[in-house]
């Protein structure tokens, strides 16, 4: 059987994106500004305190170890399926088809979350001007906005990306040298010791890595832009080890600043004592510079999360593409769009499934934040890091089969980074309940089952696959012919 998929115009935009565009694209993903607000006060409060800047720094070192191998990968495989065509050119098949829903149900899954965290959190802010409106229609309008733009050409929305995730970076880091410009708390809260080793361990040093590892979540994205990429064989790997400095360099300063500007000494009581962790960032916008810039701030994380939005929006409708494209999906999804040369269908067939998740919970008066984010968002966390984990095991087979490349690159730092991920898979897996509060009605076993659910729906096709074209099962992950 002749395999025509993909070939001629039916693919996606080539040379549309630039390195600053690709690199933007992947931190749009990390949402900067609701990491800061959102995140880090519970990485505080419920992590180890003052220890937090250095648990960054060593994430960084983590990822960066994970990125050694998956950009040394990135010059052999280019194809928009990313985690996806690794494990099927490193471990075959069966296993590409796995890690291909299993990305698809991630991303879903960390789509909907943020869709009710977008939703209550506007409702909150916007309700300071007097507009009160329920959280769902907010969601409504940004699912609706999200889905136009992954309809339409990439590089409208690599735009829009860049534009609103360097607000984000602008907002922050006013406040930040706000806070340094001041001297921090009482003048010599700059005086913190962010390399202090005793810190690091001082509360809960698993809680703080899963709240700060959401921040690294997408740097997978400089792969999956990499048939729309200008020269993908250079901008991939520097959007990468760009995109984990930039985004590691910003949350250890930040960090370390958050905690100068409210005292180290007071950090945890302070946190504790706000009606919302999540205001603290707000707060000290508020106490070092002036009401307005909080304000804005808060408006600044809308768009923060509508970027993130957006951008696990664009994840979803490529994989959707590549998986149709390969056979994994009916072949409808592997069609881009005559004039924008977009993944539409995908794009469409999420947007409707983003609608109905919005209704169901929404009808059910379910509350946004503790119930459609909390719940399902961290499915998605669990899907990524296990994702990074079977990626890691593709470096090294894949690198062991062809030869090249070097054996820190190829084999002793995907070996460290592929264990840190299982170990953290497992850990999130075991303690769903305790992590998400879904300790009651089953759904503690539920919602973590989805993802290897979801590995065993795609083995399962990749099999029928097998069965029924070889030739196309062989070449699952593969870069198409220019």
């Amino acid at each position: 059987m002749s395999d025509t998929t993909g070939i001629g115009t039916n693919r996606l935009r080539r040379n549309s994106l630039g390195l600053v565009a690709v690199t933007f694209m992947v931190i749009s993903a990390a949402a900067p500004l609701t990491g800061v607000a959102g995140a880090m006060p519970l990485a505080f409060l419920l992590g180890n305190g003052t220890g937090v800047p250095l648990t960054f720094i060593l994430l960084t070192l983590v990822m960066l170890a994970f990125a050694a191998g998956y950009v040394a990968m990135s010059r052999h495989v280019i194809n928009a399926g990313a985690f996806y065509a690794y494990a099927a050119r490193g471990l075959g098949g069966n296993a590409g088809g796995a890690v291909a829903l299993i990305a698809l149900v991630a991303y879903n899954a960390m789509q909907f979350g943020l869709i009710g965290l977008l939703g209550g959190i506007s409702a909150g802010v916007f309700s300071q001007f007097g507009l009160t409106l329920d959280w769902w229609v907010y969601s409504l309008i940004a699912v609706v906005l999200v889905g136009i733009l992954g309809y339409r050409q990439v590089d409208l929305s690599a735009k829009v990306m860049v534009v609103l995730v360097g607000l984000e970076y602008l907002i922050v880091l006013i406040v930040d040298f706000a806070i340094l410009g001041s001297g921090g708390a009482e003048g010599s809260g700059l005086a913190v010791n962010i390399f202090d080793v005793s810190a690091l361990t001082s509360g809960s040093l698993t809680a703080a890595v899963l709240f700060c590892l959401g921040s690294f979540i997408g740097i997978e994205a400089t792969t999956i832009y990499g048939e729309e990429a200008r020269d993908p064989e250079r901008t991939i790997p520097r959007a990468t080890y760009l995109s984990i400095l930039m985004i590691g360099v910003f949350f250890v300063f930040t960090t370390w600043l958050m905690i100068a500007g409210t005292g180290a000494d007071k950090l945890i009581e302070t946190i504790g004592g706000l009606p919302d962790p999540t205001i603290h960032f707000f707060v000290l916008a508020e106490t070092y510079t002036n009401p307005t810039v909080s304000m804005i701030a808060g408006l600044l994380l809308v768009s923060s999360l509508f970027a993130a939005l957006s951008a696990f929006h664009n994840y979803i409708a490529r994989y959707s593409y590549v998986a149709g494209r390969d056979g994994l999906l009916p072949a409808a999804f592997g069609r881009t769009h005559d004039a924008h040369q977009s993944p539409h269908i995908g794009s469409v067939v999420q947007t409707i499934g983003a609608l109905i998740v919005l209704a169901v919970f929404a009808g059910l008066g379910l509350d946004p934040i503790l119930n459609m984010f909390t719940w399902v968002s961290q499915v998605g966390t669990l899907g990524v890091i296990g994702m990074m984990a079977i990626t890691s095991l593709s470096v090294i087979v894949f690198f062991s089969k062809k030869g090249g490349g070097s054996a820190l690159s190829t084999l002793i730092l995907p070996i460290i980074a592929g264990l840190i991920m299982l170990a953290l898979f497992v850990y999130i897996f075991v303690n769903y309940g305790d992590l998400t509060g879904t300790t009651g009605g089953g759904l503690s076993v539920i919602l973590p089952a989805l993802i290897p659910a979801g590995g065993v729906l795609g083995f399962l096709l990749a099999q029928r696959l097998k069965a029924v074209d070889p030739a196309r099962f062989a070449r699952m992950g593969t870069k198409l012919p220019d």
